[in-house]
């Protein structure tokens, strides 16, 4: 603390003014000087009602020196200090009988900031006159933060919802469009449902936060071995490059409309078919590239399609769009290969 000789007329005469404080309200004022909560004690007949009194919390929260406080108005920690607003509000506090809190964000002595709920109530004489107020200040910065999470939660939450929908849409969509038969619209769709359920549930695993290739590539295959007993006859080698959500599901559905072909169609639709996929990362321009390839060798004898089918639009759209993809499709005697060069977002953590 500075020296009394050194010491503004103001903060002289506040601090005198604290030991009378301190004589007539005894034992409150040891009280208010030892708890936790942050308290002041502002001196209501002078016009800007000058602070008498703070205790060590509000000096704790604050990060300001007693003789720094005293003497001052209580709006000097304010971070809106010339918004006539809050102002007004603090001024109605004054010389109000509510005992409902105020939130203001107040400015520390390092001018970092906080959100604190500050309640103020006068302090009278025998007479009934006002003598005094008295604040006391609650920390709301956990709170506020925790309010921020939670609606940043909800937004993306929301996001995702619609996200999902849109995707159910196309689903049916094309689910609809590609056939008039009730019982293959439905296995088309639930095939393609469960797909984006389980990639859903990759993700939750991962908290949301990203999902590494080979365990995408893995999940999506999962049920096909189960189902159809094609263990062994798959082979994954690759680094598990991790990608975004967004990017993770889009690659759960594109994996699981090339085994649903596979299963039907190609190497796993025999005993003896076979599929690889491995992939590796180089630079380029745009960022680390990942370059996949899907090989099904050993099944029956594979020609191109005379039209593109759902699966195939997919591939297209969702790798293009997604992941700045590049797809090339070789349909070979032995077996497809499907050759793709996809983007790994910057995000992808």
């Amino acid at each position: 603390m500075s020296s009394f000789a050194n010491k503004s007329e103001h903060q002289k005469v506040a601090e005198a003014e604290i030991e009378s404080f301190r004589n007539e309200l005894g034992p409150f004022v040891v009280a208010a000087e030892t708890t936790r909560m942050a308290m002041l004690f502002a001196d209501a007949e002078r016009s800007n009602c000058p602070i008498i009194f703070a205790n060590d919390s509000l000096l704790s929260l604050t990060g300001y020196d007693r003789d720094e406080v005293l003497g001052r108005s209580l709006a000097f920690m304010l971070v809106h200090d010339a918004d006539r607003e809050t102002l007004a509000q603090l001024a109605g506090k004054f010389g109000g009988t509510s005992d409902k809190g105020v939130e203001f964000l107040c400015r520390r002595k390092d001018d970092s900031e906080f959100w604190a709920a500050v309640f103020i109530s006068p302090v009278r004489d025998e007479a009934g006159t006002v003598i005094q107020y008295f604040a006391s200040f609650v920390d709301l910065t956990k709170h506020k933060e925790d309010e921020a999470r939670s609606k940043m939660l909800i937004d993306e939450l929301n996001h995702r919802v619609k996200n999902v929908l849109a995707t159910v849409q196309a689903i049916v969509w094309q689910a609809l469009r590609t056939s008039s038969d009730p019982k293959t619209i439905q296995q088309a769709i639930e095939s393609r449902l469960v797909a984006l359920s389980r990639s859903h549930d990759l993700l939750t695993h991962e908290n949301w936060e990203s999902a590494g290739l080979h365990d995408i590539i893995a999940n999506a295959l999962e049920p096909f071995e189960r189902a159809d007993g094609l263990s062994g006859r798959i082979f994954i080698a690759g680094d598990n490059v991790r990608f975004p959500p967004k990017a993770a599901l889009a690659l759960g559905i594109v994996f699981n409309e090339l085994a649903t072909n596979a299963v039907k169609y190609g190497a796993l639709s025999t005993d003896n078919g076979a599929l690889h996929i491995d992939w590796k990362t180089v630079s380029s321009p745009e960022g680390q590239r990942v370059l996949l390839q899907w090989r099904e060798a050993g099944g029956p004898v594979v020609a191109a399609p005379s039209r593109r089918g759902f699966g195939s639009r997919v591939i297209d759209r969702v790798l293009a769009h997604e992941l700045a993809g590049e797809v090339r499709m070789d349909f070979l005697a032995d077996g497809l290969i499907c050759s793709c060069s996809l983007l790994v977002p910057k995000d992808a953590g």
